[in-house]
C-alpha cells in the first residue's frame, strides 16, 4: 500500500468529488513530498514510500480535501513560465494577468529606461517579469501588507530583480508630490462583496484584502485612477486588470477623470480584463 503507485491510487479515490483534476492533484503533491517531478512519480510507480512521506503526503491529501489551493499546500505557483513563491498572504497568480504583462511590454522597448510602479503587489509576479523582460525598467513595486512584500521580496532574489524598490504604502499614500512615473500598474481588489464566487473554489483560501472592494467592487479602481493623476508623467499610462463585467465602469472612472484614449483589451477567452488610459499632462 506504501507504494508510489498505490498512494496515488487511493489519493485520487479521496479527491474524486473534491476537485476537477484529482490526478493532477495527487500526482503534484506527492512529487511535492518526495522533492522529485512527475515524471518521477511515473517511472518508479512500483517504489515504496518511507512512513513519513506517506504521512505527510495524506495530510496534505486531507487539506487539498478540504478545499486549500495546490499552490498554498507546495508554496510555489508558475507564473510566465516561473516559479514564484506564495502563500496565503498573496493572491495566488493567475493566467488572467498575463494580458496585462503581454500588454506592457509592446510598449516598452528594450533599449528605454521607463519608471513603473506596480501598485499592490503581491508576491511580485507583475513587478519582477517586467523587471526581468525588461532589465532597464525602474520598478518600484507597492503593498499595504509586510506579509506580501516579503513574499514579493524572497521571489525578487529567486529572479535576480534585487534592483526593485518595495515600498510599504496603502495605494500612493506613502509618494511625495514630485515622485513621478511613466506607467502605473495595477491589479487591485475588483470583486463586490456580495459575489458569490467568494464562497467557491481558490478564492475561499484567500486574502480578502486583495480581494474585495466596496462600491461594487470599483473602489479601489477610483481611489487609484483620482490619485495617479498626480503621480504620472507627461503622457503617463495608468493600467488596471479588472473584472470580466468592469470594462464598462472603468472606462467611466477613467474617462471622467480626464483620462485620455481609454481602451479595454480582451483575454483569450474575449473576456474584457484590462483596461488603460493616459494623461496629456502632470497634475498636481
Amino acid at each position: 500500500m506504501n507504494t508510489i503507485k498505490k498512494q496515488l491510487e487511493s489519493a485520487c479515490d479521496i479527491l474524486a468529488y473534491h476537485s476537477s483534476s484529482p490526478r493532477l492533484d495527487a500526482e503534484v503533491l506527492l512529487a511535492f513530498v518526495l522533492g522529485k517531478n512527475r515524471s518521477y512519480l511515473r517511472a518508479w510507480d512500483d517504489k515504496a514510500l518511507e512512513v513519513e512521506s506517506v504521512e505527510r503526503f495524506s495530510q496534505l491529501i486531507k487539506k487539498r480535501r478540504a478545499g486549500v489551493p495546490i499552490a498554498y499546500l507546495t508554496g510555489h505557483r508558475e507564473f510566465w513560465s516561473r516559479d514564484f513563491k506564495v502563500s496565503s498572504a498573496v493572491l495566488i497568480p493567475r493566467p488572467e494577468t498575463e494580458l496585462l504583462i503581454e500588454l506592457c511590454l509592446e510598449r516598452f522597448s528594450l533599449d528605454k529606461k521607463y519608471t513603473v510602479l506596480d501598485l499592490g503587489t503581491g508576491s511580485g509576479i507583475i513587478a519582477i517579469t517586467l523587471a526581468v523582460e525588461r532589465p532597464l525598467i525602474e520598478m518600484t513595486a507597492m503593498d499595504k501588507s509586510i506579509e506580501a512584500l516579503a513574499i514579493a521580496k524572497e521571489n525578487a532574489i529567486r529572479h535576480d530583480c534585487e534592483h526593485i524598490k518595495f515600498v510599504l504604502s496603502d495605494w500612493l499614500s506613502v509618494l511625495s508630490a514630485e515622485t513621478k512615473f511613466d506607467f502605473i500598474l495595477s491589479n487591485p481588489p475588483y470583486i463586490a462583496q456580495e459575489d458569490v464566487h467568494l464562497s467557491q473554489g481558490d478564492v475561499r483560501f484567500e486574502p480578502l484584502s486583495a480581494l474585495v472592494a466596496q462600491d461594487n467592487g470599483l473602489h479601489d479602481i477610483k481611489k487609484i485612477a483620482t490619485d495617479a493623476k498626480k503621480h504620472l508623467c507627461v503622457g503617463g499610462q495608468l493600467w488596471f486588470e479588472h473584472g470580466y463585467n468592469q470594462a464598462q465602469d472603468t472606462q467611466y472612472i477613467l474617462k471622467s477623470l480626464a483620462y485620455k484614449d481609454v481602451k479595454t483589451y480582451h483575454d483569450l477567452s474575449g473576456q474584457a480584463r484590462v483596461t488603460m488610459g493616459w494623461l496629456g499632462s502632470c497634475e498636481t
